[in-house]
């Protein structure tokens, strides 16, 4: 009886062990992605909106937009004239072309642009950037981009800083009660692509 018990755990120990190495095997020749380079990154207005929806008695403010990109970093190479090539559409960013969510309606270069998800394009010059919003959304890259989709063209100037910035950044910033910008920074440009609304309330919370 008792060869038989011993027999009998040895046994269960065996098929326990035998199916640890079949599961880390099957796990070892898993192939994950690779870090990406150029990282995904989101900004919202207001800014950091989802931690202020969960700090608690407080009124949040009406979310107005969202947007997706990715981040390139310079590491020492020329970026506009050459990484981005003047005139020529560009994504915005890397990898998937830039998205940009607005919440409701909101007014951008005199159009009102309806409450929806959007990508946004850019043609690069050393003076100006013609920023794009297109209806086609989910679009790797700008190898598809599709001009008859555009929704609007604004051509907005480039400041110029000696700060320079190392990693593609988009972000908003507060213009007034009723207006933001969309700043897009890299390299030594500054750019700024003004959106307004109308009167909103603040959404109170339950």
């Amino acid at each position: 009886m008792y060869k038989y018990t011993v027999m009998k755990k040895l046994l269960s120990l065996f098929i326990v062990l035998l199916l640890s190495i079949t599961i880390r095997a099957q796990m070892t020749g898993s192939k994950f992605p690779p870090l990406d380079k150029s990282p995904m990154d989101m900004a919202y207005y207001p800014v950091n909106y989802p931690i202020l929806r969960i700090q608690p008695n407080k009124t949040a403010d009406p979310l107005i937009a969202r947007v997706i990109y990715s981040r390139p970093q310079k590491n020492g190479r020329k970026v506009f004239g050459e990484l981005v090539e003047d005139g020529k559409i560009w994504r915005l960013g890397a990898n998937e072309a830039t998205e940009i969510e607005f919440y409701r309606e909101v007014i951008i270069g005199n159009k009102k642009i309806k409450k929806g998800r959007y990508t946004l394009y850019a043609l690069e010059n050393k003076e100006t950037w013609t920023l794009i919003l297109n209806s086609e959304t989910d679009i790797w890259g700008a190898f598809k981009y599709d001009a008859g989709k555009d929704l609007l063209r604004v051509v907005c100037p480039v400041m110029r800083t000696d700060e320079l910035t190392e990693a593609f950044t988009i972000f908003f910033e507060k213009n007034s009660e009723k207006s933001i910008f969309l700043t897009i920074a890299w390299d030594d440009a500054i750019v700024k692509l003004p959106i307004s609304w109308t009167d909103l309330k603040p959404t109170s919370k339950k």
